[in-house]
């Protein structure tokens, strides 16, 4: 193989490793997926978002650095203080999204009503706090929260795709710089709609005992998990 063979494969092969390995890349969208009710294309049409989102920022970054002739020390400095922001982005969007989890459990109990109609009586479930006050603002938060996980993962970097760009930048071969990022994005991009995919369809599989009113509750726990992950053992 061509040196640049060697190098679009090795860029193939760490994009797989750095998404799989990376739980934040998959499980926060399948657990937001799983809680908000989401249609698995909808999940992973959010999931694509993010993850041009996410690559895009480090294409763009690398990009700059090269055209400025920013040494690559500089660049990996700037991913990692990146990466630190986004982990404890992530980690703070999972507690706040588990606590309103959690106070919305405790309001999502149910009771019923008789209600007569002329000489017609009929008890009806009721639920005072979601079917009516709260439903409004149930679909706003519904609309925002995909815009916050795109937010956060713009934040993260895709650490080692600087490396990867800069050495063809350094041979002056700029057609490789290209081909090395977007064969790094799509199989990202790929490999993040794949994981994704697996565990949505896996979890419907198995069949586990419904979280119920606590759905939200867990996915944001599952959320804060990774963002801890990632902030305090540098997963």
């Amino acid at each position: 193989m061509t040196e640049a063979q060697i190098l679009l494969y090795t860029a193939a092969s760490i994009a797989i490793l750095h998404t799989v390995l990376g739980p934040d890349h998959y499980l926060v969208f399948t657990a937001m997926g799983k809680a908000r009710g989401w249609s698995l294309s909808k999940t992973l049409r959010i999931t694509t978002l993010c993850g041009l989102g996410h690559v895009a920022s480090s294409i763009v970054i690398g990009t700059a650095g090269i055209l400025l002739g920013a040494k690559l020390a500089t660049l990996v400095d700037i991913e990692g203080a990146r990466g630190n922001l986004a982990s404890y982005a992530l980690l703070a969007f999972g507690l706040v999204y588990f606590a309103w989890g959690i106070k919305k459990a405790g309001r999502g109990h149910v009771h019923s009503h008789v209600h007569v109609h002329e000489d017609v009586m009929h008890d009806h479930v009721h639920d005072h706090h979601t079917s009516h006050a709260h439903v409004h603002k149930e679909g706003a938060r519904s609309g925002i929260t995909p815009w916050v996980m795109f937010i956060v993962f713009v934040l993260g970097p895709c650490e080692a795709l600087i490396p990867l760009l800069m050495y063809p930048a350094a041979q002056k071969s700029n057609g490789l710089v290209v081909l090395v990022a977007v064969v790094f994005g799509v199989v990202t991009l790929l490999t993040m709609l794949a994981c994704v995919a697996v565990t949505t369809v896996g979890l419907d599989r198995l069949r586990l005992p419904s979280t119920g009113r606590y759905a939200h509750a867990v996915a944001g726990a599952s959320i804060a998990v990774c963002g801890g992950l990632i902030t305090f053992l540098g997963l």
